[in-house]
């Protein structure tokens, strides 16, 4: 079993969420270093989008290990 496949299937997302837990602020800080990054590099015309991709992104981050299969993200 390679690397990749260890990181498909039903216990990916599962795996992922435990490790983010109680990473919080390690998330929240590196999702606006990069949304800065995406704001500079687009000279601040994007900006109003890219702080709601951020926002959702911790967001997502945050409820990622509450989620089963029986209630899917909504979008």
């Amino acid at each position: 079993m390679g690397f990749l496949d260890k990181l498909r299937g039903d216990d990916a997302k599962k795996r992922a969420g435990q490790m983010m837990q109680g990473r919080d602020d390690d998330i929240d800080t590196a999702v606006d270093k990069v949304a800065a990054l995406a704001d500079k590099a687009t000279s601040g015309k994007y900006s109003s989008k890219i702080d709601e991709a951020a926002a959702r992104l911790k967001e997502a981050a945050r409820t990622m290990n509450d989620e089963d299969e029986d209630n899917p993200p909504r979008r």
